[in-house]
Protein backbone atom coordinates (compact mmCIF):
# COMPACT_ATOMS: atom_id res chain seq x y z
CA UNK A 1 0.00 0.00 0.00
CA UNK A 2 1.88 3.47 -1.00
CA UNK A 3 1.43 6.58 1.28
CA UNK A 4 -1.59 9.30 0.84
CA UNK A 5 -0.33 12.37 0.30
CA UNK A 6 -2.40 15.56 0.95
CA UNK A 7 -1.64 19.15 0.00
CA UNK A 8 -2.22 22.05 2.10
CA UNK A 9 -2.42 25.55 1.17
CA UNK A 10 -3.21 28.04 4.03
CA UNK A 11 -4.25 31.48 3.41
CA UNK A 12 -3.80 32.79 7.06
CA UNK A 13 -4.46 36.56 5.59
CA UNK A 14 -7.67 35.37 3.82
CA UNK A 15 -8.92 33.78 7.00
CA UNK A 16 -8.42 36.39 9.20
CA UNK A 17 -10.12 39.00 7.15
CA UNK A 18 -13.17 36.97 7.25
CA UNK A 19 -13.02 36.21 11.02
CA UNK A 20 -12.63 39.53 11.10
CA UNK A 21 -15.76 40.88 9.08
CA UNK A 22 -18.20 38.34 10.82
CA UNK A 23 -17.06 39.78 14.40
CA UNK A 24 -17.60 43.01 13.20
CA UNK A 25 -20.73 41.69 11.33
CA UNK A 26 -21.70 39.95 15.22
CA UNK A 27 -21.11 43.35 17.04
CA UNK A 28 -23.63 45.34 15.19
CA UNK A 29 -26.15 42.83 15.94
CA UNK A 30 -25.15 42.46 19.65
CA UNK A 31 -25.04 46.28 20.03
CA UNK A 32 -28.39 46.70 17.97
CA UNK A 33 -29.76 44.08 20.51
CA UNK A 34 -28.60 46.23 23.69
CA UNK A 35 -30.43 49.16 21.72
CA UNK A 36 -33.67 47.30 21.70
CA UNK A 37 -33.37 45.96 24.98
CA UNK A 38 -32.39 49.36 26.58
CA UNK A 39 -35.28 50.87 24.33
CA UNK A 40 -37.27 48.68 26.69
CA UNK A 41 -36.37 50.60 30.05
CA UNK A 42 -35.51 54.51 28.44
CA UNK A 43 -37.95 56.90 30.58
CA UNK A 44 -40.09 58.16 27.99
CA UNK A 45 -42.32 61.55 28.45
CA UNK A 46 -42.25 62.14 24.04
CA UNK A 47 -40.18 59.42 22.97
CA UNK A 48 -37.76 61.70 21.63
CA UNK A 49 -34.97 59.81 23.91
CA UNK A 50 -36.06 56.36 23.05
CA UNK A 51 -35.86 57.40 19.25
CA UNK A 52 -32.19 58.81 19.90
CA UNK A 53 -30.99 55.26 20.44
CA UNK A 54 -28.17 54.44 17.75
CA UNK A 55 -26.04 51.37 17.18
CA UNK A 56 -22.46 51.61 15.91
CA UNK A 57 -19.49 48.90 15.22
CA UNK A 58 -15.78 50.39 14.44
CA UNK A 59 -14.49 47.81 12.15
CA UNK A 60 -10.56 48.50 12.35
CA UNK A 61 -10.92 48.09 16.45
CA UNK A 62 -13.57 45.91 17.00
CA UNK A 63 -15.50 47.51 19.10
CA UNK A 64 -19.57 48.34 19.15
CA UNK A 65 -20.84 51.80 20.73
CA UNK A 66 -24.79 51.90 22.30
CA UNK A 67 -25.24 55.72 22.53
CA UNK A 68 -28.72 57.69 23.15
CA UNK A 69 -28.74 61.43 21.44
CA UNK A 70 -30.17 64.01 23.22
CA UNK A 71 -28.90 67.34 25.66
CA UNK A 72 -30.16 65.46 28.53
CA UNK A 73 -29.85 61.64 27.76
CA UNK A 74 -26.73 61.33 29.92
CA UNK A 75 -28.93 62.96 32.98
CA UNK A 76 -31.86 61.06 33.02
CA UNK A 77 -29.65 57.77 32.58
CA UNK A 78 -28.03 59.21 35.95
CA UNK A 79 -30.99 60.69 38.06
CA UNK A 80 -31.52 57.80 39.84
CA UNK A 81 -34.18 59.77 42.35
CA UNK A 82 -36.48 60.89 39.54
CA UNK A 83 -39.48 59.15 39.44
CA UNK A 84 -40.26 57.31 36.15
CA UNK A 85 -43.36 55.00 34.31
CA UNK A 86 -43.29 51.80 35.37
CA UNK A 87 -41.19 49.38 33.61
CA UNK A 88 -39.29 52.43 32.95
CA UNK A 89 -35.68 53.33 34.58
CA UNK A 90 -32.23 55.83 35.50
CA UNK A 91 -29.61 53.47 34.05
CA UNK A 92 -31.57 52.38 31.25
CA UNK A 93 -28.23 51.54 29.10
CA UNK A 94 -25.93 50.45 31.79
CA UNK A 95 -28.40 48.13 33.70
CA UNK A 96 -29.24 45.97 30.74
CA UNK A 97 -25.52 45.26 29.64
CA UNK A 98 -25.26 42.32 32.42
CA UNK A 99 -28.47 40.94 31.26
CA UNK A 100 -27.61 40.67 27.52
CA UNK A 101 -24.01 39.93 27.30
CA UNK A 102 -24.86 36.06 27.16
CA UNK A 103 -26.59 36.56 24.00
CA UNK A 104 -24.87 39.24 22.52
CA UNK A 105 -21.65 36.41 22.71
CA UNK A 106 -23.83 34.14 21.36
CA UNK A 107 -24.32 36.73 18.34
CA UNK A 108 -21.06 37.50 17.56
CA UNK A 109 -19.99 33.59 18.04
CA UNK A 110 -22.37 32.94 15.47
CA UNK A 111 -21.65 35.25 12.84
CA UNK A 112 -17.84 33.76 13.08
CA UNK A 113 -18.97 30.22 13.35
CA UNK A 114 -21.54 30.78 9.94
CA UNK A 115 -17.88 32.83 8.29
CA UNK A 116 -16.21 29.87 8.94
CA UNK A 117 -18.28 27.19 6.98
CA UNK A 118 -18.37 29.03 4.18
Amino acid sequence: MSPQRARLTWNGAAASAVIREAAARGLLLGAEHTLAASRQRVPIAEGTLERSGAASVDEQQLAAAVSYDTPYAVRVHEDLNARHSPGRAAKYLESVLPEVADDVQALIAAQVRRALRS
